[in-house]
């Protein structure tokens, strides 16, 4: 592996509260303190340095993103890559496994978190993120429905819980706990919904706000390094944001923690006003609000106007999105776990809900503190992962705002973003995109540039502090990174792969006792469709240990 220094580049390293003309070094994959004799010197005069990017929510491996494939045909009639160097690649907003590696590391991201892994197949779920090159992975096993975090939670019995959650991730070689539309899932099965934290599920009788509480002190009694994952309850409905605030408040009992205690994820999608689609308007204010009051971060879940597909574990709200566009749909329960739903949409600038939409993850973006917020679309839900500049670009630029608004329904009756004139900094961007993800993931080795971190880092032909009046020469750098080095290898030039390399997938394990929920294993199972022996993944290739 070939030692390298880049040299006279503008650091933005937030993290190490590096802001200054430095030099960086590389060695074995790592970044160093100084080297005597590089091999390759990398001259990043007038240019910035930063951190590779980090996504923390992006469904890019798995069932659902397999069934939206085969849904929609289309798709696959946009040829992305063509090398020799290179293995093929298609996709218009459903990409295949090395479209999605290639397109993350071509604007410069280098790590990415598939957010919602029913353990059942976790096997296909690791066989796919191992075909993605480049980049970094992990994977959340989903746990707001499933039968064992009911009876758990029913009967207090955290201790069971946290056994349950550390087996779980070494069963499936999970990251951390994600939570969809806890008890909605399971009502849905039943032909019904959650309409509030203090609903219960139909067959264990448990709410939504006891299954949160009780898995955040599962979470907090094994330490691992990310917080509760949670896709909130009645996600895209008008009126929703007061069931957001009150999930979010239901962090405040646990004060004392170090770090955040809930990520609350694509939370645009969770912050609606209104009774209807007919005076639904933004509550993103108002979330915003509450989350920079509790030890809470967030993710945008910014829509992109144009095709998209949509595909969550939140099957009632799927249900709701075919009735709406009268399209495709697709819809799966995974046994005593979770479900799924899978619906093609169009976001329309004609259309008043979807441009309201674009607004409030704008709002969002700039009025949540930023070192609590992290820029995403929910790929695919909210749009392709590669708007990322688009978005970045929209953030750091009124004017940019402005004239993409002129494009779009009329929403200022229904929206505060007409008059927020706040301008996102370089710097921010760089929080929002690298620092925030890898504080909010538990990963000490990224987000930053400082010794010992993984030379995962971006070159953009941009000043420091670039004029948001320049808004094209801003989204034109971003989107084009100068070089692309992952652990220390050059993987992208002039906003071009060059380079196919494998990444690696981090999954975590925690000590757990199985005799402890042997019992309850053992009668569940009876349900399953395979073996307890059988039940998980044996082995992933190129995998991390965090312990």
């Amino acid at each position: 592996m070939v030692s390298l220094e880049v040299r006279n580049g503008f650091v933005i390293d937030p993290m190490n509260g590096v802001f200054e003309v430095k030099d960086v070094f590389v060695k074995d994959g790592r970044i160093v303190e100084s080297l005597d004799k590089p091999e390759m010197v990398v001259d990043a005069k007038g240019k910035v340095v930063v951190a590779g990017g980090i996504d923390v929510h992006a469904h890019v491996a798995g069932g659902k993103i397999n069934m939206g494939r085969k849904m929609r045909p289309e798709e696959m009639r946009y040829p992305r890559f063509k090398s020799d160097n290179l293995r093929s690649g298609v996709g218009r907003v459903l990409l295949t496994s090395p479209a999605i590696g290639y397109e993350y590391a071509r604007m410069g991201y280098t790590t990415v978190v598939e957010p919602a892994m029913p353990a059942l197949y976790s096997i296909h779920t690791h066989e796919e993120l191992d075909s993605i090159p480049i980049v970094d992975k992990m994977a959340l096993p989903l746990f707001g429905n499933w039968h064992f975090v009911f009876k758990f939670v029913k009967n207090d019995e955290i201790e069971k819980l946290s056994n349950f959650i550390a087996w779980v991730l070494a069963k499936t070689k999970g990251f951390g706990v994600k939570v969809v539309n806890p008890c909605g899932v399971e009502a849905w099965m039943f032909h019904g919904n959650v309409y509030s934290l203090n609903d219960t599920d139909p067959l264990f009788g448990v709410s939504p706000k006891e299954v949160i509480t009780g898995l955040i002190s599962a979470i907090e009694r094994l330490k691992l390094p990310h917080s509760l994952h949670i896709h909130c309850n009645l996600l895209g409905i008008p009126g929703n944001y007061e069931v957001t605030l009150e999930t979010i408040k239901l962090t405040r009992r646990f004060e004392n923690s170090e770090r955040q205690v809930m990520h609350v994820t694509h939370v645009q999608f969770n912050s609606y006003a209104g009774e209807s689609w007919k005076d639904m308007s933004s509550g993103a204010e108002f979330v915003a609000k509450e989350v920079n009051r509790n030890n809470v971060t967030v993710d945008m879940g910014q829509v992109i106007l144009g095709h998209a597909t949509t595909m969550t574990a939140d099957s009632p709200f799927q249900y709701e999105l075919f009735k709406i566009f009268k399209t495709k749909w697709s819809n799966l329960d995974v046994e005593l776990e979770t479900g799924s739903g899978i619906v093609p949409v169009y976001y329309s600038p004609k259309v008043r809900v979807h441009s309201l939409m674009w607004a409030i993850g704008l709002e969002i973006g700039l009025l949540v503190d930023v070192d609590k917020v992290v820029i995403s679309t929910d790929y695919p839900n909210g749009g392709p992962f590669y708007s990322y500049p688009y978005i970045a670009t929209l953030l750091m630029s009124e004017k940019f705002r402005e004239e993409e608004m002129k494009r779009i329904a009329n929403v200022e009756r229904y929206s505060i973003l007409p008059s927020l004139s706040e301008e996102r900094t370089l710097e921010d961007v760089v929080k929002m995109t690298r620092v925030n993800p890898a504080r909010i993931l538990g990963l000490n080795d990224r987000g930053h540039l400082g010794e010992n971190a993984k030379a995962d880092l971006v070159i953009y032909d941009l000043p420091p502090e670039p004029n948001p009046r320049d808004y094209e020469s801003i989204l034109k750098a971003l989107s084009n990174p100068s070089l692309v080095l992952k652990d220390g290898k050059i993987v992208v030039k002039e906003g071009r792969v060059v380079k196919h390399t494998w990444g690696e997938t981090i999954w975590v394990k925690r000590d757990y006792d199985e005799e402890l929920i042997g019992d309850e294993l053992e009668d569940f199972f009876n349900y399953y469709t395979v073996q307890r022996d059988n039940y998980g993944v044996p082995h992933v290739r190129r995998e991390v240990v965090l312990c």
